[in-house]
Formats: C-alpha cells, sequence, structure tokens
C-alpha cells in the first residue's frame, strides 16, 4: 500500500499508482458547516477515506524593499493569503451597510491615486461587483506602486513536514490581493472584467499585452522565491482561459505566452505546476499541454456546462500530463442513487485511468451533497485497481 502523498506524487509523473488516487478540490466552509457540523478539512477526508490535501497559502513581503503586512487586515479568511503593503500602497476597507449581500469596499492608496474594489459575499462564496481597474491608465498605478509578495517557503516547509505522508502539500501562485487568481490573464480578468478584458484584445491588444507584462513580473518576482518550498504542486491558471470564455487564438496570444514562461520559472525553482481550467477545454487540450504543466484540470463534463471527453482526453494529452477531475459531482452528489454515482466513478476510471496518470476529482469544488453519495464516490474509486503488481 502506498501513503496518499506517495500515490498522488506517482500520478502526478505519469506512472501507476497501488489504486486510483481520489480526491476533491477545494474543501467548502459552507458544506463542511451545513452538512458535517462545521467539522475540519483534515476530519472530512478521514471520514470519507479520500486521498488528503493540504491547501498551503505563505506569502510574505519583500522586506529588502520596506514592504510589510497590511495592519488593518483581519483574519485571514478561506485561502486568502496575508496582504502585502508598502509606503506607497496601503489599504483601507470598510463594510457598506444594508446591503443585500455583505458588501466591503477597499481602497489602494497610492502617491498618485487611489484604487478601490468592491467584493461581496453570501454563505458559498465571495465575488467582485466593483474592479480596481476602471481606466486604462489606472495599470501604470499597479505598475509602479503593488508590492509582489514572496513565498515564504519557512512557512511552507514546517507546515509540509508536520503534513508528512498524509497527502498532497498544494499552493498556488499569487494573484491579485483582496481577490486575485494564479494566472496572468485570470487575475486580468478579476481587475478589469472578462468581457471588457476580452473587447481590449481587438480593440487595443497593445494595451492589454501591457497589462500582462504588469502582472507577469509580479507574478515572476512571487515565483521564483517558490526554490526550496515542499510544495508537491502549484497552481497556475483559472477558469477565463477555458475555452468557454475565450476563443483558441485568444489563448494562443494572450494566455500562453505569460503562462508558459511562468510555468517554465517554476519548474527551475523545483515546482511542479498543474493548469487549473474549469470550463471548455477540448479545442484548447494541446495549447495548455504545450505550456508544459505537470498535470492539468477539471476536465468539466457537459453535464455542468463544460465539454470535456474523458476519453479523448486521455489519448490527446495523457502522455504529457496528469489529468485531474472529469467526475459530475453536480449530478452525482445529488439526488441520485449509490450505485449510480459508483458507475460515474467506473466511467471516468475505463477512460482516463488508463496507464495511470489519471487522479479522480469532481470538477472544481462542490457546495451541496449527499454524505451516503460521497461515501460512495470515494469507496468506489478505492476498489478502481491497475492490472499490475
Amino acid at each position: 500500500m502506498m501513503t496518499a502523498k506517495e500515490r498522488f506524487l506517482t500520478a502526478l509523473e505519469r506512472k501507476i499508482p497501488d489504486r486510483l488516487p481520489v480526491t476533491t478540490h477545494h474543501v467548502m466552509p459552507y458544506f463542511l458547516k451545513k452538512y458535517l457540523n462545521g467539522v475540519s478539512c483534515e476530519e472530512f477526508f478521514d471520514r470519507f477515506g479520500l486521498d488528503p490535501i493540504n491547501w498551503v497559502v505563505a506569502q510574505k513581503p519583500d522586506e529588502s524593499k520596506g514592504d510589510f503586512f497590511d495592519p488593518t487586515q483581519e483574519e485571514p479568511g478561506f485561502l486568502e493569503p496575508r496582504r502585502v503593503c508598502s509606503g506607497n500602497w496601503r489599504i483601507q476597507w470598510e463594510e457598506i451597510p444594508d446591503q443585500e449581500y455583505r458588501t466591503v469596499r477597499y481602497h489602494f492608496i497610492t502617491p498618485e491615486k487611489t484604487l478601490s474594489m468592491v467584493l461581496q459575499s453570501n454563505d458559498y462564496t465571495t465575488w467582485v461587483s466593483e474592479r480596481p481597474v476602471k481606466e486604462k491608465s489606472d495599470i501604470d498605478i499597479l505598475a509602479k506602486y503593488l508590492p509582489a509578495p514572496l513565498c515564504d517557503a519557512a512557512e511552507v516547509n514546517r507546515r509540509a513536514e508536520a503534513y508528512g505522508q498524509r497527502g498532497l502539500v498544494r499552493g498556488f501562485i499569487a494573484g491579485f490581493d483582496v481577490y486575485g487568481q494564479a494566472g496572468c490573464w485570470q487575475d486580468a480578468a478579476v481587475l478589469y472584467g472578462i468581457e471588457n478584458l476580452i473587447m481590449e484584445t481587438f480593440y487595443d491588444p497593445e494595451w492589454v499585452h501591457s497589462f500582462l507584462k504588469i502582472l507577469f513580473e509580479r507574478k515572476k518576482t512571487y515565483v521564483q522565491s517558490l526554490r526550496g518550498a515542499k510544495f508537491d504542486v502549484v497552481e497556475h491558471g483559472g477558469g477565463d482561459a477555458s475555452s468557454t470564455i475565450i476563443s483558441p487564438q485568444i489563448f494562443e496570444n494572450f494566455v500562453a505566452p505569460y503562462d508558459a514562461e511562468l510555468t517554465e520559472l517554476a519548474h527551475l525553482a523545483g515546482q511542479r505546476i498543474v493548469y487549473h481550467t474549469c470550463g471548455g477545454m477540448m479545442p484548447i487540450l494541446e495549447q495548455v499541454a504545450e505550456l508544459k504543466p505537470d498535470a492539468m484540470e477539471t476536465f468539466t463534463p457537459p453535464g455542468m456546462g463544460g465539454d470535456a471527453q474523458l476519453k479523448e482526453a486521455k489519448k490527446r494529452i495523457g502522455d504529457r500530463v496528469c489529468m485531474i477531475g472529469g467526475f459530475d459531482q453536480f449530478h452525482f452528489f445529488n439526488e441520485c442513487s449509490p450505485a449510480e454515482t459508483r458507475k460515474e466513478v467506473r466511467r471516468c476510471f475505463a477512460e482516463a485511468g488508463e496507464g495511470g496518470g489519471y487522479i479522480l476529482s469532481p470538477s472544481d469544488h462542490f457546495f451541496d451533497a449527499d454524505p451516503e453519495l460521497l461515501n460512495a464516490f470515494a469507496d468506489e474509486a478505492r476498489n478502481c485497481r491497475y492490472a499490475h503488481g
């Protein structure tokens, strides 16, 4: 029997583990509170017998530049890093009362201009309702004053050591503090709005490239600081780079050049990369694989708004990357029989498991799920074994 960590790493190296690795993406606080009386993520993995993932968020300021942690930040929320400020980039925030949802406005104060961003939240999640980049010249403010966080490798290693062989230690490339994501295109979409960003690829492509280069340089600083950090895999990419949102041409011209170089830099820093694309993937499978990540996710099936055909994807790119995901959690974690859930597990294994290099997981996170069906999902996957040894 392999440990969970060995099982994950064997799959990430596109080899055959002792059995099919089975896990989930994020374990959402909403689910834990509603269905499991608020147990911890570790208790969740133990209860269902899933292979555990420990998401580690450990950033620090570059003190050599005079950067410091934001003194106004409350206890960081779910997967939220500690924010980094400087003398030229300060953050103030205020809660706006009498709104349908909890609403917080953030002010990013610089010597030239104050940018603002509004986040709203409900019991499920948080979203951006006002983007900080409102004028094209605002990216110049980001270029001049936005601090670049560093990886706190010592903290990562402390937590990795404590986790031992229990499971996978996973991180992500730093996004914009307050609310951001790993890929350059994805971060730009958060800051400016995906519709606006797509339109500017036609009307002002040079400005879009300037924007992406600014975000790239910030992420490059973070990625280079990953050297020595004992992550097992680091997340890159984002759903706004999926073919559900953009064309293969936009991906080739505006996503690939920046994310490919960050992937290469991460490899030079000794890290594995999983490229996250929740949405359409089939028209860009080879384009994503050409970024040379170690793994790709989420292979969202048509029943959930994606387009993944696991068998075809395995044939096209399975010899180049580990595949993660593919399970339809919307239809098979709710309002079906355990036998139907087990059948879906077997379908995924049959279509993507051959030769190893596959980790079964829901295609991204879930909020609602029947615990009985989660048990069936995990149990059936543990019984998916390879014909070797």
